[in-house]
């Protein structure tokens, strides 16, 4: 029995974990809240019949130990007691989609064909081909089927409800950014680069907070044509196993390959979480081949390749100054410590579409990814007026079969640790239209 405990443990300890160390920090007992899980789970183990569910019962009692920490808590800081704290605060599970209850009041309430087509369009988001093989019917009779549908839940229910669905508000918000990047130009500041407050989500640009949005697009060099434009908007409170946060909706057009799911526009929804110190992603949704996809900050290396940041998935900062890990001069680029390091190297004008902005560079070397360092350049108000990507030489090499400095002589280079970096596209948001 202990060989199979063991076992169990050892494939989902990095779970347990990263659920304790978000709930409990460190200096508040969370080395000592794990160990009491793992006693609790190794006593206990015998009494699981089914052992295909180790994952999820291991990590209710990880919630269960973590509220015996915050009874202690309570107790010896004379806080509320935790008793007096609603169960969905705490529970576990992933509640992901945050579902309007008038929404789903009001499609109770209407005829089965109506609230069938509804629910499959809005709830779980599918596109029409899918609803069209799911029902099978032509995917013209799913539009007008929709378009009956959502007339008469309108008139049923005017002053409750404003039903949409990605595309509808997204597709009327795309294409706000510009075909071509706006010429801009980047002068190094003899001032003291100044402290920023950078509360976006890492790699998407929009702060995870009640009432945000905003378009942004990629441009590929040296043509310097959009290439790919997201919007992003908050549409509410979300709870990712007990970790509150927001549910951010993104819509991608033209998704370049990586980011390509099978359809177009792309639709994804986020979790994510703004703390004082940190933004951090906490989960991320999309439907891909007619399927529901899901991943959590959980779920190991299949979440933290692609949306997660920092230790255990702590984030990127909030509160920025230069730590003198990254030193550039000009294109040259020198780092201390591991190669996974973001600093703010300095202060900077940049003057983009005749409108020039005080910043303030934040250099990422291989901390998104191995191979690729970016440049991000931050006002004052701690939003990104101009993103830079480059990619080391022999990046992806067996993709593209050429380095980069063949596949794109002409674009600008940089030197990082002696290495070789070639530009590759840049973004821009529509903070600064």
């Amino acid at each position: 029995m202990a060989t199979e405990f063991e076992k169990l443990l050892k494939e989902n300890k990095t779970a347990v974990e990263r659920y304790v160390r978000f709930k409990i920090p460190a200096d508040a007992g969370a080395d000592d809240v794990l160990q009491e899980v793992y006693l609790a789970a190794y006593l206990g183990f015998r009494k699981l019949e089914n052992h295909d569910n180790f994952k999820a019962w291991i990590i209710g009692i990880a919630r269960n130990k973590c509220r015996d920490r915050y009874r202690e808590m309570a107790k010896e800081l004379d806080l509320v007691d935790i008793e007096s704290v609603p169960e969905e605060m705490l529970s576990v599970g992933i509640h992901g989609i945050s579902l309007k209850s008038d929404v789903s009041e009001a499609l109770s309430e209407l005829c089965d064909r109506d609230s069938e087509i509804l629910r499959l369009y809005y709830l779980k988001q599918l596109p029409q081909s899918d609803i069209s093989r799911i029902l099978g019917i032509p995917v013209g009779t799913v539009k007008s089927r929709l378009h009956y549908a959502k007339s008469r839940l309108q008139k049923k229910f005017p002053e409750r409800l404003h039903v949409r669905k990605e595309e509808v508000i997204m597709n009327n918000t795309l294409n706000v950014m510009p075909e071509s990047i706006p010429d801009y130009r980047i002068e190094r500041s003899p001032l003291k680069p100044f402290p920023v407050k950078w509360e976006e989500m890492m790699g998407w640009f929009v702060v995870p907070r009640l009432g945000e949005k905003l378009s942004w697009a990629m441009y590929d060099f040296p043509e310097k044509k959009k290439t790919e434009e997201v919007m992003m908007e908050v549409a509410g409170k979300a709870s990712v196993h007990g970790i509150e946060g927001v549910e951010i909706h993104a819509t991608e057009a033209d998704p370049m390959e990586a980011n390509a799911t099978g359809d177009n526009p792309v639709h994804r929804i986020f979790v994510a979480q703004l703390t004082d110190t940190h933004s951090r992603i906490l989960a991320e949704s999309h439907v891909e081949d007619g399927v529901r996809k899901l991943y959590t900050f959980l779920d190991g290396d299949d979440f933290l390749d692609n949306w997660g940041f920092g230790e255990d998935n702590c984030g990127n900062e909030v509160n920025l100054t230069p730590k003198g890990i990254i030193t550039r001069n000009g294109s040259e680029i020198t780092c201390t410590g591991s190669k996974n390091v973001l600093d703010v190297v300095g202060s900077y004008t940049v003057t983009i579409g005749g409108k020039s902005y005080d910043t303030v560079c934040v250099m990422d070397i291989e901390n998104y990814q191995d191979g690729v360092a970016s440049e991000q350049y931050l006002d004052q108000n701690g939003r990104t007026i101009l993103w830079r990507r480059f990619n080391a030489d022999n990046w992806a090499i067996g993709r593209y079969k050429k380095p980069w400095s063949e596949l794109l002589p002409q674009n600008e280079t940089i030197t990082v640790k002696g290495n070789k970096f070639v530009h590759w596209y840049d973004c821009v948001t529509s903070y600064i239209l």
